[in-house]
């Protein structure tokens, strides 16, 4: 599995942006991720859709401003954020599990795409 992030930018706080992963390969029936790091901070999870989309899984720090969807048709997760904090700067990284319906480990997740930048300014 192959996948590849998009969608990174410098916005302002307040502002919404949408996060891209296509994915390539072998992906039937994988879940998939999108972690962050944020400068000086562990990788964190920020949410996860199984491999239908029929279910879905938020951290406490984003719950009810992000949402995850996924397009099988195009092989494509978004991960939409809106009303942006400082707090949300940071790497993100959209990765693919094999592994149960919502694995939240990040050792759960076998394949990583690149990672793009998110600043949101104050």
């Amino acid at each position: 599995v192959q996948l590849q992030a998009s969608g990174g930018g410098l916005v302002q706080a307040g502002d919404s942006l949408r996060l891209s992963c296509a994915a390539s390969g072998r992906t039937n029936r994988i879940n998939v991720g999108w972690f962050r790091q944020g400068p000086g901070k562990d990788r964190e999870l920020v949410a996860v859709s199984s491999w239908d989309g029929s279910s879905t899984y938020y951290a406490d720090s984003v719950k009810g401003r992000v949402t995850i969807s996924r397009n099988n048709a195009k092989n494509t997760i978004y991960l939409q954020m809106n009303r942006l904090k400082p707090e949300d700067t940071a790497i993100y990284y959209c990765a693919a599990s094999e592994f149960g319906i919502l694995p939240t480990r990040r050792t759960d997740y076998g394949y990583w795409g690149q990672g793009t930048q998110v600043t949101v300014s104050s």
